[in-house]
């Protein structure tokens, strides 16, 4: 069950008459949860819930599937045909101006326009203004809880661990001459989530040179690199634990399979490191200092970073995600490239920051977790200070 009352003192204070929520086939999956709506239950036609500024909240549902927001609360329409719906919306939304959507101007922030142009159009129509519900989302999607926060840290040490030991296996079957692909230790590292608790919606990546220059390089049965004496290995890794509601942990370390790493590959980290070390420290110096900040400035803090090193066309993605019930959450981003996320970071939300430089010989990345709280914001798991040396 939403929270009306917070949901509309927030509206209030941002000067929007009312959010209005629509869905069909169950497209908008931030309408669902923000709602508590169930997602099993079949969503075949079109189905508007408005929650004023002031007032009791209003719903317009088919006839065919009238009961689909009879969990919510509020007076219910009803339709079947398109003029009665065209007419419901016009009575729904009665009184208001300005309203908020799961809509993105230009589709900025890709995460929030879930809704299609000819709703929006027929919103418009209405005489009614959309503007973005992508703050709104922040505090009723992207903030987490107590618990949420709980399952964060729980995932993430049984991560932390699970890197650990995959390292090992990389570093054991290189030293006894075993052969041992990407793929396969992907799939040892799926099977350490099943034995552990976790799950994911999609696998780790273990990826060697030339293929971790590849940010979103996907290792396949049958289709990976052998692991080798002397390859750089990078692994990239999230999962959250099986309980409903709980959140992912996200994360990249590297390791060298072999006794010393090699410079070139020492040098480049030392510049990834740095942008990542100088991205969480402006955000915790803000938050301190009670100055509000945007995704777009903290991307521009590690991205100066990898300029100045002379490497500002290998970081070729945004700094960081937000991070939640799905790993690439519904808050702000750190991303002043792919978009320009200008959201405020909120308190209780939690994102990655992942600086990277890949060449075409090999690519390299750094990635934690960064929690925010009121006035303060913290790494929430191991940081990695220089390339891992995996042989003896």
């Amino acid at each position: 069950m939403p929270d009306i009352k917070a949901i509309q003192a927030e509206l209030r204070a941002g000067k929007i008459d009312g959010w209005l929520f629509c869905d069909h086939h169950h497209r908008d999956a931030i309408a669902g949860r923000i709602l508590g709506l169930d997602p099993t239950v079949m969503s075949t036609r079109r189905w508007f819930y408005f929650i004023p500024a002031k007032g009791a909240p209003r719903k317009l549902a088919h006839r065919i599937e009238a009961g689909a927001l009879d969990a919510l609360p509020g007076a219910k329409q009803l339709y079947a045909s398109w003029e009665e719906l065209h007419r419901g919306l016009r009575k729904l939304l009665a009184g208001s101006r300005k309203i908020a959507m799961q809509y993105s101007p230009e589709n900025n922030i890709p995460y929030i326009g879930l809704v299609d142009a000819g709703t929006v159009e027929l919103v418009r129509k209405l005489k009614k203004k959309v503007v973005t519900s992508a703050d709104l989302v922040q505090k009723f999607e992207a903030a987490w809880t107590p618990q949420q926060l709980e399952s964060h840290l729980e995932a993430g040490r049984i991560v932390d661990r699970i890197v650990r030991a995959a390292f090992e296996r990389a570093a054991a079957f290189v030293r006894d001459g075993r052969p041992l692909t990407e793929a396969e230790l992907q799939q040892w590292m799926l099977d350490q989530f099943q034995a552990n608790g976790l799950t994911t919606a999609e696998p780790p990546i273990a990826a060697v040179q030339p293929n971790n220059g590849n940010p979103h390089y996907e290792p396949k049965p049958g289709a990976s690199s052998p692991l080798r004496a002397g390859d750089l290995l990078l692994l990239d890794v999230w999962a959250k634990l099986k309980r409903p509601g709980s959140v992912y942990y996200d994360i990249t370390w590297m390791g060298y399979l072999g006794a010393r790493v090699p410079d070139a590959y020492a040098r480049i980290f030392r510049i990834v490191r740095q942008a990542r070390d100088r991205a969480v420290e402006f955000v915790r110096d803000s938050l301190a200092r009670g100055r509000d900040i945007h995704g777009w400035e903290v991307d521009r803090v590690a991205r100066a970073v990898i300029r100045k090193g002379g490497y500002a066309k290998y970081f070729v993605h945004r700094t960081g995600h937000s991070i939640g019930q799905e790993v690439h959450g519904n808050g702000a981003n750190m991303d002043g490239l792919e978009t320009r996320d200008d959201r405020k970071i909120v308190p209780r939300t939690c994102f990655s920051i992942e600086p990277g430089i890949y060449l075409p010989e090999f690519g390299i990345r750094s990635e934690v977790n960064v929690y925010v709280g009121e006035r303060e914001a913290s790494v929430t798991g191991a940081v990695q200070e220089e390339i891992l040396a995996l042989l003896p």
